[in-house]
């Protein structure tokens, strides 16, 4: 099947399925890739959590910073809420730099990161990729705003008016009312600024080789995987990823490494037009998608 046809076909599995997707897959040995709108840009969620731990990691190998360094958190102190990590502490507790990167990744703990940003602002953050040559993730602001949404403000059993808005509102140009859906005021990136970060990371060249290492560790120690990882774990196969989730929206970035050699990154980044909060069958469709899309370059 050419790639046209196989593009077209998986287009329509999506739209059936209620989604729309930024989707990339690229061979880093080769450098070939396909795609479905791999340029178009979506809000990042969680996504941003990556480039804030290597930057900060940046940080600290040139000696601004000490990840030995421990950080009071207070119960008080926390201001982004979330079902996991420092948000569910009773209790005063002091956390090493260091091991505020790995909840940020582990467990896509917000406090975590929220922290981290306290650090390195995200214009900071966005300064450093553009010195690394990345260009389509920016970084706007803290993650405990994703978590001031309308669907914090609607009973459990109403959080579906809170996706209808997400999915009814956005402009042309992807603006939104609701700020953290508009990709002029929230972090973003599309799929190929996020294959080609990966690849910055998996094939160093303008990011120094101790924090690539550290970064591809921790991705590799992500423990959400429900995603994209049911498709591409095996025992013959190695999956570092990161997922982020906002409304209406689903993503996974991530490096498949096959026992054969062959790598592949691979982003998919969607936004569902089903109003409902809970939505296994989403996750399913992304993640065969990207794997079709990964089986077809394999193929090759």
């Amino acid at each position: 099947m050419s790639a046209e046809v196989l593009i077209g076909q998986l287009r329509s599995d999506l739209d059936d399925g209620g989604l729309r997707g930024s989707f990339l897959v690229r061979d880093l040995c080769t450098g070939q890739e396909i795609g479905i709108e791999p340029d178009l840009e979506f809000p990042s969620a969680s996504l941003v959590k990556v480039p804030l731990v290597a930057v900060t990691l940046e940080r600290i190998r040139r000696g601004e910073l000490d990840g030995a360094t421990p950080i009071h958190i207070q119960p008080n102190r926390v201001t982004t809420p979330g079902p996991t990590g420092l948000s569910r502490f009773r209790h005063s507790a002091r956390v090493a730099i260091d091991d505020l990167l790995y909840l940020a990744m582990a467990i896509s703990d917000g406090t975590a990161a929220d922290v981290l940003f306290e650090l390195t602002p995200p214009t900071d953050v966005t300064r450093m990729l553009r010195d690394w040559g990345l260009h389509g993730i920016t970084a706007r602001h803290l993650v405990g705003e994703l978590l001031d949404t309308p669907a914090e403000r609607f009973a459990p059993a109403e959080v579906h008016l809170a996706h209808s808005l997400a999915i009814k509102a956005p402009t042309v140009g992807r603006g939104h009312p609701v700020p953290q859906l508009d990709i002029t005021r929230a972090s973003s990136g599309s799929a190929r600024a996020f294959v080609d970060f990966l690849q910055a990371l998996w094939k160093p060249s303008t990011i120094d080789e101790s924090v690539c290492a550290r970064v591809r560790e921790l991705m590799d120690g992500n423990l959400l995987r429900q995603r994209l990882s049911p498709d591409f774990s095996s025992d013959a196969t190695t999956w570092s990823s990161k997922t982020g989730t906002l409304l209406n929206l689903r993503h996974e970035v991530g490096v498949v490494e096959h026992e054969d050699g062959q790598t592949f990154a691979i982003a998919a980044l969607t936004e569902s037009w089903v109003p409902a909060a809970v939505q296994p069958e989403a996750d399913v469709l992304m993640a065969r998608v990207a794997r079709t899309l990964r089986d077809h370059l394999r193929a090759r």
